[in-house]
């Protein structure tokens, strides 16, 4: 075997494992993107020249500077005016509610990255789930949809837009315009929308929240933790006795007594003040521990000096939000208590059974925490906009004599960007700086609005696929990919490309998939003699079509924990609507982009 021929055997192996490594999520997609050019550099696949030419696709800092535009749409108030508007509506029927709601986020998520959207509306929709008396679960699926089909209505508006608009360019071809992709962007949001309102209330589940499941004992599993304290009821008797048996609907899965474990032997010991039980149950449970008094949470204070419950203390459920300083943090270094009074009373994570010991849990985006302490308390901690208040849609602090500043230069930069007066990447560097200049923004804002994970993971993918091209893995590909569908005729192929990169969608990174599908489509129309333009547009498209499944795109993971949905839900709705869309963008896309 030729040196030649083993590179891309090497770069092909490399592209397996990257995907496998993208599933499995047992280390973050930036990193395992970053190692597989780490390994191309080692075997000399990759010059280092080439990994810095990566640096230099306008499509990543383009989406920074998004990014940081977004955030001062959100810091400034301009979405929770919105949501507020959406609050206020006197809403007759959860259909209503379904398309005026979808119409509003679709209208929102075409100018702006979708996350913050999805965040700051979740709480009010879940309040106006409330007031129609109806789950929430009933209309967060129809939001977070929402927001994606916004995003494919502008050039701007998703990174995975942008992304393949780079890479597009980066392989000769001309830079999409602002408003290029918006009427097939606007006939496939307009029936997914028309699915939500006209099938959605069929298909929704109907699923509780923490808070709305309390009174009904949800069968939902949390971990929690509790001290057994001086006068307990508990003191002196076995786990049988005590009652804290799986039959009760109680998984005790650790007993801690002066600092040493008892895991494989706590059922045959008697229960002494001071213990720690680590154990697995429902939200009602929990509630009903707490108040028997026959034990106390919020043990991360030192268990000798028992914490007394505040006679005002509430329950709130809270979600770790995409930018939270606690994802990756041990819940025995959060110190709740100390700062705010407020306990963790227990954790949920959806299609994840946690395990060990309550305070060494590593908190993720997504965990449902069940909250209990004062209401000053816990204004103080969701004011950190570490968690998402899902009990009650919560007021914080806004720049708002600013917000007319981050709209105009929006505006301005999408103008500007439509007659092409400018590259997009130069128009969004000049935004993102003149709305942290203008103060909308502190620069500290700035910085962390940047997800620089996801510029990381397309700095790595984008060097995967410049060592794809350099070694003929990708003409490989390309020609394998011709061959299968010789006969074909472009619409055909068209359909099969987006496709295949749904479904890649569904279960690997969104961008991932943009950066390795763009130049397989250019060579595809190359290889067709067709125009490449409605093939990229295929993958753009299909790239955000991530309805199906809750892990393929960042809001339906967010909404999938705070609607308390099921894993199957997103694919009964989910699933139906891809395929509807697969058959609109096989015939809207060839209809708008002549292949000729």
């Amino acid at each position: 075997m030729s040196w030649e021929t083993l590179q891309i055997v090497i770069v092909l192996a490399m592209v397996v494992i990257v995907f496998f490594g993208f599933v499995r999520e047992t280390v973050p997609a930036d990193i395992v993107a970053l190692a597989a050019v780490a390994v191309l550099l080692l075997f000399g696949i990759l010059k280092t020249n080439d990994v810095l030419s990566v640096f230099s696709n306008s499509a990543p800092i383009t989406i920074a500077c998004m990014l940081v535009l977004s955030a001062a749409l959100e810091r400034t108030g301009v979405i929770e005016l919105m949501g507020d508007a959406l609050s206020r509506v006197p809403w007759r029927s959860p259909v209503i509610a379904i398309g005026a709601m979808a119409t509003v986020v679709s209208f929102i998520s075409a100018f702006m990255n979708n996350t913050p959207v999805v965040v700051i509306l979740t709480p009010v929709m879940i309040a106006v789930s409330h007031t129609l008396k109806v789950a929430p679960s009933k209309l967060l699926i129809p939001l977070s949809f929402a927001s994606i089909f916004g995003g494919t209505c502008t050039l701007i508006g998703t990174s995975t837009n942008l992304l393949v608009d780079g890479v597009a360019q980066a392989h000769g071809l001309p830079g999409f315009s602002m408003f290029e992709i918006s009427v097939p962007g606007l006939v496939m949001a307009g029936i997914g929308i028309a699915y939500l309102v006209i099938v959605g209330p069929w298909l929704l589940p109907d699923r509780r929240t923490i808070g709305d499941s309390m009174p009904d004992m949800s069968r939902r599993q949390f971990l929690s933790e509790a001290l057994v304290p001086h006068g307990s009821g508990l003191v002196g008797k076995t786990f049988a006795e005590a009652g804290l048996t799986q039959k009760r609907g109680l998984h005790v899965i650790d007993l801690i007594r002066d600092g040493s474990s008892l895991r494989h032997e706590h059922g045959e010991h008697v229960l002494r003040a001071g213990d720690r039980l680590i154990f697995r149950t429902n939200a009602g449970d929990v509630v009903g521990l707490r108040e028997a008094g026959s034990v106390v949470f919020g043990t991360d204070e030192n268990p000798a000096l028992e914490p007394i419950r505040s006679r005002n203390a509430q329950l709130m459920e809270g979600i770790v939000s995409p930018r939270s300083r606690f994802v990756g943090q041990r819940v025995a270094d959060l110190n709740l208590r100390r700062l705010y009074g407020v306990y963790i009373l227990a954790i949920h994570r959806q299609n994840e059974v946690l395990q060990g010991a309550f305070d060494e849990v590593r908190l993720a985006f997504g965990d449902t925490l069940l909250l209990e302490g004062p209401r000053d308390g816990l204004r103080r901690l969701f004011d950190t906009h570490e968690l998402v208040n899902l009990t009650e849609p919560h007021a914080r602090p806004f720049r708002r004599d600013k917000a007319p500043i981050a709209v105009v230069a929006l505006a301005i930069l999408m103008i500007l960007a439509s007659i092409e007066v400018l590259p997009i990447a130069a128009l969004a560097l000049i935004g993102a700086t003149a709305v942290v200049a203008l103060g909308c923004l502190d620069v500290e804002e700035a910085y962390e609005a940047i997800q620089w994970h996801l510029l990381m993971l397309i700095f790595g993918m984008l060097a995967v696929g410049r060592a794809m091209e350099t070694t003929g893995a990708a003409e490989l590909l390309v020609n394998e990919i011709t061959r299968l569908v010789a006969g074909l005729g472009p619409t055909a192929v068209i359909s099969i490309l987006y496709l295949i990169t749904s479904i890649l969608t569904a279960i690997m990174s969104n961008n991932a998939t943009a950066i390795l599908f763009t130049p397989i489509a250019i060579g595809l129309a190359h290889d067709l003699s067709v125009d490449p333009r409605p093939f990229v547009a295929a993958v753009m498209f299909a790239a955000s079509a991530s309805f199906a499944t809750p892990i393929g795109y960042q809001t339906n993971t967010f909404v999938y924990t705070a609607g308390g949905y099921r894993f199957i839900d997103f694919v009964k709705i989910g699933l139906p609507l891809s395929v509807i869309l697969w058959l609109t963008a096989t015939f809207v896309i060839p209809l708008y982009w002549p292949l000729s």
